[in-house]
């Protein structure tokens, strides 16, 4: 079973193998926990269970394919509460598992990003299928994070008058409107543009076009 808190709260951040990935089980019935731990493990998974919603919060973020099976009614903070609080997790979706779900309550689950609302008891097939399809859904968001960070490193390369000259060619401005808009030359705006090109590797205006609306660079 898993370590001591005390051992895991201090812990690094660790990234497990893509090859593994890693199912978090919340639920406040020890059986339960027992039963899904063995399941996923049967399936090739990783497993770590926890009793409440603070036990799991102390767990340290893991950058690998994980997903969440959660609880509704824990105690003191329950599932739905927790799932708020892990409102940025994308790459972790949350399937819930619960012994009296209602409408309004299946509807907020999903309306706040969960991929699947199980009502016990569940055949282990159906749950097995939605964990799997969760950790396509996390590998897709850790690769797009990756991406994302890569672009934020290039974008950290320019200077601040490059960043400037880029913001106002993906808006649409030839190079001499973006001089006019700048104070300087066509040609130093050419020479910019080309720093810009060359440090954030884009091929062409519509790739600088694609980057900018990632990186959610403001138009100018």
């Amino acid at each position: 079973m898993n370590p001591p808190l005390s051992q895991r709260t201090d812990a690094p951040t660790a990234a497990i193998p893509e090859a593994t990935p890693l199912i978090f089980v919340v639920d406040d019935d020890v059986s339960v926990r027992e039963s899904l731990e063995l399941l996923m493990q049967s399936a090739g998974w990783r497993v770590e269970t926890f009793a409440s919603a603070e036990a799991f919060l102390d767990r340290p973020r893991v950058l690998a394919p994980s997903c969440l099976v959660l609880d509704v009614g824990l105690p003191h903070l329950n599932g739905l509460d927790l799932q708020t609080r892990l409102a940025d997790r994308s790459d972790m979706p949350i399937i819930f598992i619960t012994g009296c779900g209602d409408v309004p309550m299946t509807v907020r689950a999903m309306k706040a990003g969960a991929i699947e609302f199980l009502t016990k008891p569940f055949g282990d097939e159906l749950l097995v299928g939605a964990i799997r399809s969760a950790i396509e859904r996390s590998r897709v968001a850790l690769a797009h994070q990756a991406a994302l960070r890569v672009l934020r490193d290039r974008q950290g390369l320019l200077s601040r008058r490059e960043r400037q000259v880029m913001a106002l060619v993906v808006s649409g401005l030839l190079n001499k409107q973006v001089g006019g808009e700048l104070g300087i030359s066509e040609i130093t705006v050419k020479a910019h543009r080309g720093q810009v090109m060359r440090k954030m590797k884009a091929d062409s205006l519509a790739d600088l076009v694609t980057i900018a609306a990632r990186l959610s660079v403001p138009p100018s």
